[in-house]
């Protein structure tokens, strides 16, 4: 192993900026991605930025475009921004956020300073300076890069961590395909009542289209179909509101109950224990969905455990063993609450007698089962993908600092 100060390894280091925004010609039907800070960290590679700039944006200002394969590290931020990074999977321009570097082939393997600095978080953040905490291009032009002096040597332990993440990634996709393909069946049959008419007239049909009777519901203020009822939210599903335990009873050694408080302890379907309590007040069980009280109002995981929950979460389960049903209803919902604070109506918070009132269109027994029947199939695929890959990632946190310094090698 050898240690190099990152511009030994590479033929750019710099940030990026913003093209003014009161010229709507940098901006208007913009082509060239321009990537900030938020996206970083977030996934290892960047495809595609949520916004662009335009061409002559590119060429009347001092803005860079930077290559494929560049690193790109966050300089800003006092939450946990600052320090993350990301590979750009195209050319790209950045915010003067971004410190984009672009490793040499021949001095280094990009993928694996990648993956060195994913274990210098810390030591990034540490180098921050000023009032606002914030990185210099300086810092990161010096800071040291221990490596292999053999670029095969390098390639190869990237390799090891690269086929890691291509399993997580595979199992991720397969997972938001899943519950995509649940979301909509949703939508088809329960909000838009197009589910499958199995009746002598309807002969399979979908029901609202093909002409099924729909009759007036006076309590949601819309058409039914025939045969359905409203309910609230409480009547479907059992519902605990969190409560924060005493601060004195919290420790992150493992001693007591583990304790969620919000949504910042959540993945993308689990959430990550982070702390305990010796003092838990409401729990939820194993298998419950925990909701998100407060902002985001509405975003969800599973509680993969028994453990505590704090006042910013709910914990939910139904009252008829249709846990799939309740999870997608409860994804409705998120819809309607998105789509309200995009109106203007912000909701910071849910309490406990709006959920209880949450109203939908609950229908007949025999479409809930079938329903469930599918979902339930759907959820059991996503939840051992979402197991193994918390495994998969404890391996490769547990190989990556061992690798980078040399305790494990590959031959």
């Amino acid at each position: 192993m050898t240690t190099k100060m990152l511009s030994e390894l590479s033929t750019n280091i710099s940030s990026g900026l913003t093209p003014l925004r009161s010229n709507a010609e940098f901006w208007e039907n913009g082509t060239v991605p321009w990537l900030k800070t938020e996206q970083l960290g977030k996934k290892k590679y960047i495809y595609e930025t949520n916004e662009n700039i335009s061409e002559a944006a590119l060429k009347e200002t001092s803005i860079k475009l930077f290559p494929e394969n560049s690193l790109s590290i966050a300089m800003y931020g006092e939450g946990k921004t600052r320090g993350n990074l990301s590979i750009l999977k195209k050319a790209m321009t950045t915010n003067q956020a971004c410190c984009n570097v672009v490793i040499d082939p021949d001095k280094a393997d990009f993928e694996y300073v990648y993956y060195f600095l994913k274990t210098q978080y810390d030591e990034l953040r540490n180098l921050s300076s000023g009032v606002r905490k914030n990185l210099n291009s300086n810092d990161i032009k010096n800071f040291p890069i221990r490596l292999p002096e053999n670029l095969n040597s390098q390639k190869k332990i990237a390799n090891v961590l690269k086929a890691l993440d291509k399993k997580i990634e595979l199992n991720n996709r397969i997972n938001a395909e899943l519950e995509a393909m649940a979301k909509t069946l949703y939508d088809y049959w329960f909000v838009q009542f197009d589910f499958p008419d199995d009746s002598p007239h309807g002969q399979g049909k979908p029901y609202k289209t093909s002409g099924g009777k729909m009759v007036y519901n006076s309590t949601l203020k819309r058409a039914i179909p025939e045969g359905w009822s409203d309910k609230t939210l409480s009547r479907i599903a059992n519902i605990t509101m969190g409560q924060s335990p005493e601060g004195s009873s919290y420790n992150d050694e493992g001693v007591g109950t583990i304790f969620y408080q919000g949504s910042t302890d959540f993945g993308w379907l689990f959430p990550t224990t982070r702390q305990y309590t010796t003092a838990p007040s409401r729990m939820a069980k194993k298998g419950d969905i925990l909701l998100s009280v407060r902002a985001p109002v509405g975003d969800m995981n599973l509680a993969n455990t028994d453990c505590c929950i704090g006042r910013g979460l709910a914990a939910l389960n139904s009252k008829t063993g249709s846990d799939g049903f309740l999870f997608y209803v409860m994804k409705y919902f998120k819809q309607i609450f998105d789509r309200r604070n995009s109106e203007g109506t912000t909701f910071g918070s849910i309490t406990k007698d709006d959920l209880h009132s949450l109203s939908l269109a609950y229908p007949t027994p025999d479409l809930l089962k079938k329903y469930d029947d599918v979902v339930t199939n759907y959820n059991k695929m996503i939840f051992e993908r979402s197991l193994e890959n918390r495994e998969l990632v404890s391996l490769r946190d547990w190989l990556l600092p061992m690798l980078m310094n040399g305790q494990v090698t590959v031959k």
